[in-house]
Order: C-alpha cells, then structure tokens, then sequence
C-alpha cells in the first residue's frame, strides 16, 4: 500500500525575479495568472512568455464552462511548460490546462475520459491556504450538476512547486486569515483521516503547529505582524498540502461545498464556517490519542493567551480563539435559508461520500442538520 507521495519538486525563492532567472522563463512558456498579480509582480520583467489572465472569464471559484473557455484560448498556441502563478482557482484551471484532450472539462469530472498529462506544470502559490501545489487535486463547479465535484488523478500532479514568500507578503488580511484557517483544515483533517499514516501524520502535525503558533503571534502581537508569518504560513500550506494529498479530507470540506457552490463564498472562508462544529462533533462522540494531541497544540496556544482551558471544550474554544482574528458570520447572512439545511445535508450525503469515507466518526445525515443548523 502507498504510504506516501511528493510528486513536485520543492523549490524556494525570496523574490519572483529568482524564480524566472532560475527557471529560465521563456517563450515556450504560457504564463496563467491574475491581472493583479501580473502588475504587482511580472510585468517589469518583460519576460518572452505569453501570458493569460483569468480576470476576463469571470472571478469566484472556477466552473467547467469558465475552465472551457480559457482552454479555448490557452491552447490555441503550443507551449512546453505552464507556469501557473495565483491561489487555488488559478492552480485548480492551471492542472486541467496541462493535460491532453481536455474539452469539455466536465468529462473528466464525470469521469467519462481519461486524465493525461501533456505539458510540464509549474505552480506558484500566492495564497498560504490551498496547498495545492502539492496535491492531484482539482475542484470545480460543474453547472450541469449544480455542485462541486473534484477531480483526483496523479497525472494531475505538478512538477515543480515553487514556495515564493514576496507573492503572499501583501495579502490582505482578511484573506491572509481565511487562506491560514484552510490549511490548518488540511493539515488537521488529514491528520484524523482514516488513511493517514505516519508519515501524512509527522507533516499534519507540523503544519498545524506552526499555523497555531502564528495566530496566537497575531493575536498578542496585532495584524502588523502578518508579513513576517507570510512565509511560516506558505511553507505550513505546503506541509499540509503534502498530508492531505496523501490521507485526504473530510465533512468540513464536504460541509463547505454546497455554501460555496450556491453562494459563491471563497474555499477557506467555507471551511473556517464548520471547522470547529465537526472537529466538536468527533470529540463528543469518539475522542481519542489524535484529538487530544490537536487539543493539546490548542491549550498551548490558549495558554499563551491567558485563556483558561481544560481540554474539555477545546475545539469551541479554538472557535473563539480564531474568533479573534476573523468574527465568523452565520449562514444566513451569504443569503442561505432555512429550508436549505435540509437541501444542502441531502446533498452532501448524495454528492461528497468520497470526502466522507475520510472521516474520524461515521457521518450521518444528523450531523449534518445538526452542523448546518448551528451555524445558520
């Protein structure tokens, strides 16, 4: 049985124009990215590749129309490499972009053609959340069905991936907080994942250390802080992406996608909603050896807060420590309604059970309700 696999190389530059000199950035390079970033970070160095921007095909999480769309254009030179620099919507359409016989992208979705990787993918994450450089992973949302669906493959894995501390120094902070949150999902719902090992585990565990370890810096030492944890934060991201890859998530992801898929909520803010609602659930009704080593990474952080803590309630009190740093708002205020609890838990059970089968505990319909009811 595979244990584990690290697919990309790992590489790490301070600063962009490294990355380009090193990589030797050139014509038979198609750059995909944002505008923003390609202003802020690319543009002065006038560099040979063809560059594509995402911005005109729409922004928000990516569907299979939008991916359709930028392969048309994409594709209509040859390129050796795609050097894909941007969070996890620009990596997710960059993994498609790299592959052979793509159109429609809804067919490798429903599994209806094979995935094969045709041209050298390079990923530059500009957020510290996704991890998605690392993983085989794809997520999209595919119109015809009305969700998300995510698309595994190993010919989806990048060559290299390149850790790049400058990209990430000025997110703002808000979105700096949601990117963090979704990597300490990663790194903590792999590490209870059934098919973790000790080797997904010794990754898990480190990101999940130094990520708590960076909000409670922020939370003594304020949000000035948060370019110089930029690049504790990016590398965690990387750490996570690794375990998650490998062991998978669970109910907070499979939790996540209907809120985002009906009302277009970033990935990391969908997770921060029903991170600590699942991980309470796991402790009321198994507890057990990993939930007390997270709660015990908590109490650390929590102590070094003031804040009194038992291990008891652990995981609300988590809530209330991120809490802190980003107010959590209630569903109801994306616009979602009440007799949607009902719709999304049938819908989580009916679409996502292959995120389920990761789970710490079996997981029901109830918890569902029970979660979504919560938080709403």
């Amino acid at each position: 049985m595979r244990q584990l696999c690290i697919k990309p190389q790992i590489h790490h530059f301070e600063q962009f124009e490294q990355f380009a000199d090193n990589f030797k950035l050139s014509e038979d390079d198609l750059i995909f990215t944002e505008q923003f970033l390609f202003d802020t970070f690319i543009r002065e160095f006038h560099l040979a590749c063809t560059v594509v921007c995402r911005d005109p095909y729409g922004m928000g999480e990516p569907s299979d129309e939008m991916i359709d769309r930028i392969q048309k254009d994409a594709k209509a030179n040859d390129f050796r490499r795609i050097i894909a620099v941007g969070g996890g919507s620009v990596i997710d359409i960059a993994k498609v972009l790299a592959l052979k016989d793509s159109l429609p992208s809804s067919g490798l979705f429903l599994k209806e053609k094979p995935v094969i990787k045709e041209k050298e993918l390079v990923i530059v994450p500009t957020t510290c959340g996704t991890g998605s450089e690392m993983t085989n992973l794809c997520i999209a949302h595919i119109v015809s069905k009305q969700t998300k669906l995510g698309l595994g493959d190993d010919g989806m894995y990048a060559d290299h991936a390149v850790l790049i501390p400058q990209l990430v120094e000025g997110l703002p902070y808000n979105y700096l907080i949601y990117s963090a949150v979704d990597a300490l999902v990663h790194a903590a719902e792999s590490y209870v994942s059934p098919k973790a090992n000790v080797f997904t585990e010794t990754f898990s565990q480190k990101a999940c250390e130094m990520i708590l370890e960076g909000f409670g810096e922020m939370i003594r030492k304020g949000p000035e802080i948060k370019k110089q944890l930029s690049g504790q934060f990016l590398t965690a991201s990387c750490m996570a992406g690794i375990a998650f890859g490998n062991a998978g998530v669970g109910p907070v992801h499979a939790l996540a996608y209907p809120l985002g898929g009906n009302y277009h909520v970033p990935h990391g803010e969908t997770n921060y909603q029903f991170f600590t609602e699942v991980f309470s659930i796991y402790k009321r009704e198994k507890g057990g050896k990993k939930l007390n080593v997270l709660s015990n990474m908590i109490m650390r952080e929590l102590g070094k807060l003031d804040i009194e803590c038992d291990g008891k309630d652990t995981f609300n009190q988590l809530g209330e420590m991120l809490g802190r740093l980003q107010p959590l708002k209630k569903l109801r205020e994306y616009g979602m309604q009440k007799e949607e609890i009902e719709i999304f838990s049938k819908s989580v059970m009916d679409n996502q059970q292959r995120l389920l089968v990761n789970s710490y505990i079996p997981f029901t319909i109830d918890h569902a309700r029970e979660i979504y009811g919560n938080r709403y």
